[in-house]
């Protein structure tokens, strides 16, 4: 058994039984090596598509420079979204099937194109784009006490738990991308406030070094798949019982609820 392999089966153990492995760093995987740790989350993809996923889209997380720095690391990775990761606008979450989960808002995009090229331009970008949703994205950490490296959350598909998508489509002609305002709310109290200046700049650029790095391993967006462009300000602890909504401007709002105790 490779560590790949070792690492992998730590990882879907820690999914099966609910609980955390420690850090892969350093014991299974190598510190810094990214290309291993991608590694380990393909092989959990091929698994999970072969127990009958559906893969629908990517994640993009570290988009924040200041946690990309507190990683040590000067761009994002990603993860892939399956269908079993789709929580429905305003449905509740058994709190036992998330491990350490975290809420934070996002802008999600909806393609209606392939994006083959490995350097889309902006005008590449937005064509290929068919609407843009408001979108919570679950995240979790299948590592103890989420004391990650970009290691740790690479191979671990990024830290990627579940993701609820707003059913208010609309134009990225529409929405300042840049510039919208986001709100999460708990309980009528904002616990994280934001915009799209956080994410890359622009969560537009966060699509393009998606699609380019994609498409530079052969494996582009396809038209269909949902990209989340990553958090337009601070994650948050999910609390049991508690209920959150995203508000972010132009786009609407998207919500999500957890139960208080696992079934």
């Amino acid at each position: 058994m490779t560590d790949i392999e070792s690492a992998a089966r730590e990882l879907a153990a820690a999914r099966e039984h609910g609980k955390p492995c420690p850090p892969l760093r350093g014991r299974l995987l190598p510190e810094g090596d990214v290309a291993a740790a991608y590694e380990v989350q393909q092989h959990q993809v091929r698994q999970w598509l072969a127990d009958g996923q559906r893969r629908v889209g990517a994640k993009i997380g570290l988009t924040s420079r200041v946690v990309q720095e507190s990683f040590g690391v000067y761009e994002p990775d990603f993860g892939v979204l399956t269908d079993a990761m789709a929580v429905p606008d305003g449905a509740e979450v058994a709190i036992g099937r998330l491990l350490q989960p975290r809420v934070e808002a996002e802008v999600a995009f909806v393609l209606a194109a392939d994006l083959p090229d490995d350097r889309p331009t902006t005008a590449d970008l937005l064509r290929a784009v068919d609407h843009l949703l408001p979108a919570i994205e679950i995240v979790d950490s299948r590592v103890a006490g989420w004391d990650i490296s970009i290691v740790d959350t690479v191979a671990d598909n990024a830290s990627s738990g579940l993701f609820v998508l707003g059913t208010t489509p609309r134009r990225p002609a529409d929405v300042d991308l840049r510039l919208c305002g986001m709100v999460l709310e708990h309980a009528g109290e904002p616990v994280s406030v934001g915009a799209g200046v956080a994410c890359l700049g622009n969560p537009l650029h966060a699509l393009g070094w998606l699609a380019g790095t994609l498409a530079r391993a052969g494996d582009p967006l396809r038209a269909g798949d949902v990209v989340l462009s990553g958090a337009l300000g601070p994650m948050v602890p999910v609390t049991p019982g508690a209920t959150y909504e995203a508000r972010i401007s132009g786009l609407g709002s998207v919500r999500t609820c957890f139960s208080r105790v696992a079934p």
